[in-house]
Parts: structure tokens; C-alpha cells; sequence
């Protein structure tokens, strides 16, 4: 895997993820997770693993999506665990993400809610 950025502060997550997703590079974003981490996505399911996470975003870049910086919310720390969210610019909703901090001061995502379906009735 080639040496990519780190994410020194947990809100450089996102702004690395964004970077990386409009370049197309799903390897680079899958660096951004936890070997084990697990995102709730696609909607109503479950992608585990660093390696389904980049398999995953391969099939998502495909289609060049463009992503824009969200302004994050405040982060909210303890001890080597964060809460990160951003509000989407479309207004549908929040994003969040749970990180740890690695050992080398670096920050990975362990737990990614990329998007707040509401519950149908």
C-alpha cells in the first residue's frame, strides 16, 4: 500500500476522504478506516473490513461522484476515541463517524454512518 497522509486531528478525516474520493482513488480512502472497521453503507446494510471498504468505494468512484468539504460539527474526544460529524450541504440528514487514535498519533475511522436514513413507517 503506498504511504499516504495522516490524519493528525480526527476532523482531517473528512477533509482527506473528500481529497481522495474526487481523485478516484478508493485505495487512498479505505486507508482512512481501521483494519476491522465497519460502515453502514450501502443504505439499510453493512461493508466490514478495510479491504470490502475499498472494494466498495472502487465500485462508488466508478461513477466520478463529486464530493464537497462539509464544514464539521464540533469533535467531541475521549481519551483515543472521537465523534466526528458533518451536516450535509444537501440538508438530508448528518454524517458521523467514530474514530481511534493509532498508536503512531494518527487518527482512523472505526465506525462510519455516512448517512441518517429515517426509518420508514
Amino acid at each position: 500500500m503506498p504511504e499516504y497522509e495522516k490524519a493528525m486531528r480526527p476532523e482531517d478525516i473528512t477533509h482527506l476522504f473528500v481529497e481522495r474520493s474526487n481523485a478516484g482513488d478508493a485505495a487512498g480512502v479505505a486507508a482512512l478506516y481501521e483494519e476491522g472497521a465497519v460502515m453502514a453503507y450501502p443504505p439499510g446494510d453493512h461493508t466490514v473490513g478495510r479491504e470490502a471498504i475499498r472494494a466498495l468505494w472502487e465500485k462508488v468512484l466508478a461513477n466520478r461522484p463529486r464530493f464537497e468539504q462539509e464544514q464539521p460539527l464540533p469533535t467531541l474526544i475521549s481519551d483515543d476515541i472521537a465523534l466526528t460529524s458533518t451536516p450535509p450541504k444537501d440538508g438530508a440528514g448528518a454524517r458521523a463517524q467514530v474514530v481511534r487514535r493509532q498508536p503512531d498519533g494518527s487518527w482512523l475511522r472505526l465506525l462510519d454512518q455516512p448517512e441518517f436514513v429515517l426509518p420508514t413507517r
